[in-house]
């Protein structure tokens, strides 16, 4: 339930947070920072990456290319109504994935990435709510210093 809880929380504030933000403000990378953009991006991947592991599979050829692209703007910049919706989407998508997961398959083991690093299903659903939750803030962060500094 705590990771449910998490994702619905992460859902309503990245609406909240980007949705307002126009490409510049989307893209920008204050100081260096990764942008809202990136992000939204990365939430939708990484989810998508995550619940691969955890049903036991391995990344195709498609996951990668999209981690590769995760921080590239486009041509023409992606918008923020379109990757709110991805990462809703991702995120509408975990929740299904929590609610579809048997009890007892959740001490199951799995490998995580090249290395097969150890984890269990439970691990994995886990941690796409955590991790989703971090970037979420890093969401609100960014957007409200760029949207701070073409205020000023």
């Amino acid at each position: 339930m705590p990771a449910a809880h998490a994702l619905v929380q992460s859902a309503e504030d990245l609406e909240r947070a980007a949705s307002p933000l126009d490409v510049d403000e989307l893209w920008a990378t204050p100081g260096g920072a990764a942008s809202v953009g990136f992000h939204l991006r990365h939430i939708a991947g990484s989810i998508d990456r995550l619940l691969t592991y955890a049903r036991g599979g391995a990344l195709d050829d498609r996951q990668r290319a999209v981690l590769a692209g995760e921080g590239m703007a486009g041509s023409p910049p992606a918008e923020a109504p379109e990757l709110v919706r991805l990462a809703r989407g991702a995120i509408d998508h975990a929740l299904d994935t929590l609610r579809a997961t048997p009890r007892e398959s959740l001490l199951e083991a799995r490998r995580v990435g090249r290395a097969g690093l150890p984890s269990t299903v439970l691990g994995l659903l886990v941690h796409v709510a955590e991790h989703t939750q971090r970037h979420t803030g890093q969401v609100i962060t960014t957007a409200k210093i760029v949207r701070g500094v073409r205020r000023a």
